[in-house]
């Protein structure tokens, strides 16, 4: 603790303190007075009111010892004739002691005597004066260290010199750690030691206690509750950021339903339907058509199809939910296949369904957007401020054929129905094998020449106002670099999964967070914690957040974690994850135990199992993953972290029954165990990237995926040249790319990591790797996700490879003249990614 013995411990050996003031607005502010100083002030202080108090003449009469009695002080008269009034400049002689010869013990008795005197024999005005005077110089400085300690004594961490700096006032059990000297162990320890798993149970029971959709009183109940907990945790800011979007719920009018017609149309049975279920964003109307089974309604599975010569047109689909494939890719399939309505239905053998071992009722449909994109399907490209400022307009994203969810018990009933070609192998699913029937494709009804199924979709569109809540700590150095960590907020079902188990993570990485800087951590850059609305409809409320800052974030926003649907089991760790991050990973599966295995870290046991880790975890970006959007739209790079079960999936995402009860019992009570595990996970990689001088990004991830694409080219040589097409340039711009990529990640590595200009240059360069790959090509509004590698489109690598693939699959689908423009497309995007990364335009090799 700071005392005041060190303010007056010498005037020629100050010790420096310090007071280090924290407050909600201003945490870097340092309030530092020297001893020295303090105790000089005080002394002059005395000094000059003794002066004031006391004539020097008196003092000095006093001193010679004439003044004994008083009364020669009083006559004023010296000896040798001086008079009082005499001018100034006549020596005054101290009366020396009757023998010449005393000791120096005698003089400095004398001397102390005549001190006494002066002290004790003063007149009564003089002695009240000075005591007077130095209680209230005592008393100014009590009060003023007094409100100091008091003022400070909660935010001040650390007193001493700045090149040994000592705890202060330290609570029981609380590390504190000096400012500035802060090294990754010790912030891992700190990480450790503050998170807290504690209230993930009950938070996420909170907020899973009831269904909370966007505008519903629930979820806007919820949003404030989350406003209010990030207030209370004194970080830097809080903010909210609306938008108006335009959602599409259930009718309350007119529910949806399916019905069996004959030939002419009539309806001979209506089959019930669960009016909760419903795909949001399906065009509304009706459908009719004879029923064909799809399998997962995957591309190559209508390939397989066509294979057989069946005609799809004008039939309803009816698909599995799950194959890799979102429900949104289901419907595009099939429209594009001339299918006329698409039926999804839960097979056993994918979700399951065994209600005594924890499984999905066989009368409950799973629900899910079908919109091909992300954000306000209405304001594409922009964000939904307010909709009276635009056009009309949407997103090409939408379906143009009705979509409904059905249980599989609706599903059993079509497909006893069913007659035709035998399904191919691998696509009988379970339930056929529960009704007992054999798997056939359709798309022909028995009962009866020209039976149909007709589905209604009734759903209504409905504008909404959607709140994303915001709270942030300013970085230190670096406070324009931004750090971000989100959570989807609302649900169609109470959404233990979908929402509970995020929101619960962030609010408690925030206050990890803000208990580490108020206890010596000061991150170099800015962290941003934000809850997400409208996530369930495509990411709305991200999305259209990024659409509004999407000129700059690439500039700001270092890096994304997702915390959606994080623990849905405890069996295998999956990181949904940029390339750029995956370097991050290892660092942090090093450090963490996982969940199932005690004492074990997840790196551990991994290697246990054999091969690479990164083989067994690292998988890319999906559509409908809340790290998507940051990356192929935004081009930030992102992550998603899930734990899931190696056996039995979590059955009941998208469902009424994603109970926080049921996750629990999912995990046979290690629900807090899990998210303890991925919360660490998550905080140490915020960590690095928050704490390094040079963000620890591996410019070079990308240069194996261009170099595989250049040995497909390489194979299909023959093919392109006998059409006159060269990969040349693809050669040449991959080739700039890997060598512009080497040679910053070599010059990070022999560079003075303390100069400062050098790593904000190459932050700045690193952090707009993921952004170089955006093609600017094409058109934000009409293809919004525009990364070459990531996104989706024709411009991308993906498109690209399998329209090459066709050359010898099906060289008579081939298109030259598209497949020119894909290839033109990928190579520009690619040299200027080479190009940016280089540098400055006189380090760029363009030799024609």
């Amino acid at each position: 603790m700071c005392s005041i013995q060190q303010a007056v411990c010498g005037l020629h050996h100050p010790v420096v303190f310090s007071y280090h003031v924290r407050t909600p607005g201003t945490r870097n502010c340092y309030l530092r007075e020297s001893s020295r100083h303090l105790a000089y002030t005080f002394l002059k202080f005395i000094r000059t009111q003794w002066q004031t108090a006391l004539p020097m003449a008196t003092i000095q009469s006093l001193l010679s010892g004439r003044g004994r009695d008083g009364a020669q002080a009083e006559e004023g008269i010296e000896e040798g004739g001086g008079a009082r009034g005499s001018r100034p400049g006549v020596e005054l002689q101290l009366v020396q002691s009757q023998s010449q010869s005393s000791s120096q013990e005698e003089e400095a008795e004398g001397f102390g005597s005549s001190i006494t005197a002066l002290v004790l024999r003063q007149p009564m005005k003089y002695r009240k004066t000075l005591i007077y005077l130095a209680l209230t110089a005592l008393l100014i400085f009590t009060t003023a260290f007094l409100l100091g300690y008091v003022a400070f004594r909660r935010s001040c961490q650390y007193c001493g010199d700045d090149e040994d700096l000592v705890p202060v006032d330290d609570p029981p059990g609380l590390p504190h750690y000096p400012e500035g000297d802060l090294h990754m162990g010790e912030l891992r320890d700190m990480l450790k030691k503050y998170f807290s798993e504690e209230t993930l149970d009950s938070t996420i029971r909170r907020v899973s206690r009831a269904t909370h959709p966007p505008g519903s009183s629930e979820g806007n109940d919820l949003a404030r509750e989350i406003l209010q907990s990030f207030q209370k945790l004194r970080m830097d800011h809080t903010w909210t950021d609306s938008h108006y979007a335009t959602l599409q719920f259930p009718s309350r009018t007119q529910r949806n339903a399916l019905w069996i017609v004959d030939k002419n149309g009539v309806e001979l049975e209506e089959i019930p339907l669960n009016a909760e279920d419903y795909c949001a964003y399906s065009p509304t109307g009706t459908a009719t058509g004879g029923v064909m089974y799809v399998n997962y309604a995957r591309a190559k599975d209508f390939d397989t199809l066509r294979s057989l010569g069946l005609s799809l047109e004008g039939a309803i689909a009816l698909a599995r939910v799950g194959g890799g494939v979102s429900f949104a890719e289901k419907v595009r399939h099939a429209q594009r296949a001339g299918m006329v309505g698409v039926l999804v239905y839960p097979d056993p053998a994918d979700v399951p369904q065994d209600p005594r071992r924890l499984g999905l009722s066989s009368d409950t449909a799973i629900s899910e957007h079908v919109h091909l994109g992300s954000g306000d399907p209405f304001t594409p490209g922009f964000p939904s401020f307010n909709h009276t400022q635009f056009p009309p307009m949407q997103s090409s994203g939408l379906p143009l054929i009705p979509a409904q969810p059905i249980s599989a018990n609706v599903a059993s009933m079509l497909l006893r129905q069913l007659e035709g070609v035998a399904c191919p192998r691998g696509w009988q699913g379970r339930l056929q094998i529960y009704v007992y029937v054999r798997c056939v494709l359709g798309p022909s009804l028995t009962g009866g020449t020209g039976r149909q199924v007709r589905m209604g979709v009734f759903n209504s569109m409905t504008p909404v106002l959607l709140n994303n809540i915001f709270a942030s700590f300013e970085g230190k150095v670096e406070p324009e670099q931004y750090i971000i960590i989100g959570a989807q907020r609302d649900s169609w079902g109470p959404g233990a999964v979908k929402s509970g188990v995020g929101t619960a993570l962030l609010l408690e990485l925030a206050r990890t967070f803000s208990s580490m800087v108020q206890n010596g951590f000061y991150p170099r850059r800015s962290l941003l914690f934000v809850s997400w609305d409208a996530g369930d409809f495509g990411n709305v409320g991200a999305t259209e957040w990024l659409e509004g800052y999407l000129s700059m974030l690439h500039l700001k926003a270092v890096a994304y974690f997702s915390l959606d649907q994080a623990i849905m089991g405890d069996d295998e760790l999956s990181a949904y994850a940029s390339p750029l991050l995956v370097d991050l990973i290892e660092g942090a599966i090093k450090q963490v135990e996982h969940p199932k295995h005690p004492g074990q870290s997840i790196l551990a046991q991994l290697e246990s199992q054999g091969g690479n880790w990164k083989s067994h975890i690292v998988k890319p970006l999906y559509l409908n993953s809340g790290a998507y959007s940051f990356t192929a739209f935004g081009g930030v790079p992102a992550m998603e972290l899930r734990f899931s079960e190696a056996v039995r999936a979590y059955p009941f995402v998208n469902t009424q029954w994603d109970s926080a009860s049921r996750l629990q019992e999912r995990l046979q009570g290690q629900l807090s165990s899990v998210g303890r595990t991925i919360g660490e996970l998550v905080g140490l990689m915020v960590l690095r990237l928050a704490h390094h001088a040079v963000l620890p990004l591996n410019p070079t991830c990308y240069t194996g995926t261009m170099l595989q694409f250049s040995s497909q080219l390489n194979q299909h040589s023959a093919e392109l040249q006998a059409r006159g097409l060269s990969p040349q340039w693809v050669f040449s711009a991959r080739g700039d790319y890997s060598r512009a990529a080497k040679t910053l990640k070599e010059s990070i590595q022999n560079s003075d990591m303390d100069d400062e200009r050098v790593t904000r240059l190459y932050n700045t360069r690193i952090m707009r790797v993921e952004y170089y790959f955006l093609s600017l090509y094409v058109s934000a509004v009409e293809t919004p996700f525009r990364h070459i590698l990531h996104g989706r489109g024709n411009h991308t690598l993906s498109a690209l490879t399998e329209h090459l693939a066709l050359l010898r699959t099906q060289p008579h689908l081939f298109d030259e003249a598209r497949f020119r423009r894909q290839l033109a497309l990928f190579t520009w995007t690619l040299q200027g990614a080479a190009n940016a990364l280089s540098g400055d335009v006189w380090n760029i090799d363009n030799i024609v």
